[in-house]
């Protein structure tokens, strides 16, 4: 790396995760001299194939079903934005804790949750299915843009961040594909995620619950009365409602949300910055070798956040509509999954090629399990329609309901 890029980048803290002291790559690369290792990975990450792919996978609504919702790409670039912005604000390296928020979904099926839940149950035979454990597929094996490797080859610190970013692994939850790796590079999984990594897992949960309540009034499911003793939310939309008076809905709600979104981050730096006081580390991996979790808000905010939860599972995962969505979701996956474990020469030729080669069954319902997860919410529709041309459903026919709810994640 040239001295000029290290000259113009920001200075850190001590306890940062440092690309100049990068471990490296499973296939080693020359360093580029313009752009840093975690540049390089979350650049690889925008354009791969897998990224384009989340514009069409829902987050909450089906991504299909109106042009305003969030979908998992839309999420994915959120949650980048706040844990960019917190990682930045806590001396960490910006680049590191982006490329971990814009991974840390890659993995995520049609439909979402219960897309997931529809392919974990079909694959219980089979080893089962996880979207993290997809995510790291994706990024290890089932990206092929380089000739020299499969996957990505990102650096160790991206894939430990994304792998870890929920806390340490234990030996019964390594899956195959990440014992595979680690006997061919060590990500240290018993331990904690580094700092940038622990910001991108706060991030997630900042976005979605704040993000979730946005288009959860869009769609109609409440109104903002209905927020009016929800922590945070309430005091917060009543606070703006005495600011601007004269203003719409809409606007009230995108400015509580901004403003709900900011009061937690300010727990997180704070309650952050005391737990590193206490601390006192000396470089990331004392971060990652501490007795707990050093990024995280306080017991007052966790709280709030917990009833903020309560408050979207009965009028938005479990609403009716959704409920409903999910059930013919969960039948499209499930359908599917069947279709091409009985014939799979019913799917597409490279994919139908995998499973010829093929040596066990279980080997089989992996590459239609990776098919499947790689689907788009409206390929998803498109391929029961080619299969299935008699059966109908609300999902099949496009008879989206009036307010857009499509199947949803089920938290």
């Amino acid at each position: 790396m040239d001295g000029t890029l290290q000259d113009s980048a920001p200075k850190l803290a001590i306890y940062a995760t440092k690309a100049a002291e990068s471990r490296g790559r499973l296939v080693p690369e020359p360093r580029s001299p313009t752009r840093s290792e975690f540049q390089r990975d979350r650049d690889r990450i925008l354009h791969c194939g897998a990224f384009r792919k989340l514009q069409g996978k829902m987050q909450v609504f089906v991504a299909f079903g109106g042009d305003y919702h969030r979908t998992r790409l839309t999420h994915s670039l959120e949650v980048a934005q706040i844990a960019g912005a917190i990682g930045r604000a806590l001396g960490l390296d910006e680049d590191l804790t982006t490329a971990i928020a814009l991974a840390h979904d890659l993995g995520h099926t049609c439909f979402g949750h219960a897309g997931e839940d529809a392919l974990a149950e079909a694959m219980r035979p089979y080893g089962g299915f996880s979207h993290n454990e997809q995510t790291f597929r994706i990024l290890t094996q089932l990206e092929q843009r380089y000739a020299r490797f499969d996957g990505l080859n990102l650096s160790w610190e991206t894939l430990e961040g994304i792998v870890k970013h929920n806390g340490p692994i234990t030996p019964d939850h390594m899956t195959p594909t990440l014992k595979e790796f680690c006997a061919k590079m060590d990500l240290e999984v018993n331990t904690f995620a580094g700092p940038e990594a622990q910001v991108a897992a706060i991030a997630d949960d900042i976005a979605y619950n704040t993000h979730d309540i946005d288009d959860g009034h869009h769609a109609g499911l409440f109104q903002l009365k209905d927020l009016k003793d929800v922590p945070l939310f309430g005091p917060t939309l009543a606070k703006m409602q005495t600011h601007y008076p004269d203003s719409d809905s809409q606007r009230l709600m995108h400015e509580t949300v901004r403003d709900v979104i900011g009061q937690m981050i300010d727990d997180l730096r704070e309650t952050t910055r005391a737990n590193l006081q206490a601390l006192k580390p000396k470089s990331a991996a004392d971060v990652r070798h501490a007795k707990k979790t050093t990024v995280e808000l306080s017991p007052a905010m966790a709280a709030k956040l917990e009833v903020l939860r309560n408050f979207l599972h009965p009028r938005m995962y479990r609403h009716e509509d959704i409920k409903r969505m999910n059930a013919e979701a969960q039948g499209i996956v499930k359908n599917l999954f069947d279709a091409f474990m009985a014939d799979p020469a019913r799917l597409p030729e490279g994919w139908r090629e995998q499973t010829l080669q093929a040596a066990s069954n279980m080997s089989k319902a992996r590459v239609i399990a990776d098919y499947i997860a790689g689907m788009t919410d409206l390929a998803a529709v498109h391929d029961y329609q080619r299969l299935f041309p008699d059966r109908v459903n609300s999902l099949t026919s496009l008879r989206i309901s009036e307010i857009g709810l499509g199947a949803g994640r089920l938290r």
